[in-house]
């Protein structure tokens, strides 16, 4: 545990986030992982039909996340306050809240998916392969819910290493099981599904039993757990605007895909790897933003609101100085880097574009979520909320349909970078204000 009150704030918060970076890294090496043995030893159909789950699978989680998140935040105010007695509750509730919301998830989305599939006009060619795929990735989705839960439980402690280490013991074995299952076995997109569920696993039962022999406060197994209603409503009000905010774009991911899915499997699989790399190199300013959620929960917990300030000054110089080198990063390398996810020049070309058109804003991409992860942790979420909200559903979706009808997929693609300038003008204007004091846990 980590108690972020207290020293240096810039040199806290890079002690704290540079292991959430690291397994986060190594998290977002599952995707590319997979993608790249899929494309290279598959086929860019299968490539095509893994990215093609990926909303789905976004949307049907999304909203338990960030409920989750609201519950870290509980957790790292709590701690902040020294209320020790409400940290313990608030673990046992976020814990048996993710248990049973996977379980809900796979029944639901399981029987759901090849109908979910039509209705993004997934190419016909794609289907069987993006179905299998999806259906054994949530049968297992307990695991995932279960890890993420230990995960966000050990952020509100302040304690950002473990899952870090438990997260690339996860990676290297994802990447070992892909090799097996589809290089030597020849199992296709049902190995990539089979190795992700094996590996998350058995992170999660590593990181259980060293938990509950190394931590005081976390005792996590089959034992009588305690849910708190009061503290699961608290984390209800500061996380369910998160959730909601992240199902929405969830669903408006899904409508972007049908977009996509219109343009045929190329762009499909174009789609799949860009987004990969993308989702890659925009993960440190994601991650900065999260772990300035935790540093401002227990900063505005303890009434350090100065030092939370602070902690975003630091944020939005870091990362946006990160995002303008990997700007330039994927002007040089760009084709290079969609190239280890296949030789089809088509394919290179479209995913190419969509990355250097992207990375020309990835400043403000940064920008817009440091000032949303102070938001998150002062326990204002609402209105970032509403500024997410009407930001992708009144302008990035209706761009992307006009642009993409004038300009073909980089029309599209073009839709991202200006939806991120406007959500960070509104972000930042809505931080100025001030409302968002008086949010905290009570």
């Amino acid at each position: 545990m980590q108690d972020l009150t207290k020293g240096n704030e810039s040199k806290l918060l890079l002690t704290f986030v540079w292991p959430l970076i690291l397994a986060n890294i190594f998290q977002n090496l599952y995707n590319v992982v997979d993608s790249a043995i899929v494309g290279n030893f598959v086929g860019k159909q299968a490539l095509a039909a893994v990215g093609a789950s990926f909303p789905i699978i976004y949307t049907l989680i999304s909203l338990i996340i960030g409920v989750g998140s609201g519950a870290s935040i509980v957790i790292s105010q709590y701690f902040g306050a020294k209320e020790e007695l409400k940290v313990k509750q608030a673990i046992d509730t976020i814990f048996i809240f993710f248990l049973g919301a996977s379980i809900l998830i796979s029944i639901i989305g399981i029987p759901m998916a090849p109908l979910i599939f039509r209705w993004m006009h997934l190419p016909l060619e794609l289907h069987d392969d993006a179905v299998s795929y999806i259906q054994i990735y949530l049968a297992g989705m307990f695991v995932f819910f279960c890890f993420n839960g230990i995960s966000s439980i050990l952020r509100g402690l302040g304690d950002s290493k473990t899952p870090m280490k438990y997260m690339i013991i996860s990676t290297i074995l994802n990447v070992v099981l892909d090799v097996i299952f589809i290089v030597v076995f020849g199992w296709g997109v049902k190995g990539v599904a089979y190795a992700t569920i094996i590996s998350q696993g058995v992170a999660l039962v590593g990181a259980i039993v060293h938990l509950n022999r190394t931590h005081e406060i976390i005792n996590l197994g089959i034992r009588k757990y305690s849910f708190n209603t009061s503290i699961f409503k608290e984390a209800i009000r500061i996380g369910l605007p998160t959730g909601l905010q992240q199902a929405f774009v969830a669903i408006g991911i899904l409508v972007m895909m049908r977009l996509v899915n219109g343009f045929g499997t190329n762009t499909v699989a174009a789609y799949a790897a860009a987004v990969r790399v993308d989702a890659f190199v925009k993960m440190p300013a994601l991650t900065f933003a999260s772990g300035l959620s935790s540093f401002v929960g227990q900063n505005i917990g303890a009434n350090l609101e100065s030092r939370a300030r602070k902690g975003l000054r630091s944020t939005i110089l870091v990362s946006g100085i990160y995002c303008l080198v990997i700007t330039v990063l994927i002007f040089l390398f760009g084709e290079f880097v969609m190239s280890w996810f296949t030789q089809d020049q088509d394919v290179i070309r479209i995913g190419y574009n969509y990355l250097w058109i992207c990375s020309l804003m990835y400043w403000a991409f940064s920008l817009m979520f440091a000032f949303i992860g102070f938001l998150r942790g002062a326990g204002a979420t609402l209105i970032p909320m509403y500024i997410t909200l009407i930001n992708l559903w009144v302008i990035r979706i209706p761009l992307a349909i006009f642009l993409s009808q004038h300009y073909g997929s980089d029309g599209l693609w073009a839709s991202f970078p200006i939806s991120w300038i406007l959500g960070a003008i509104a972000a930042g204007a809505y931080y100025k204000t001030n409302k968002w004091r008086g949010k905290v846990a009570k």
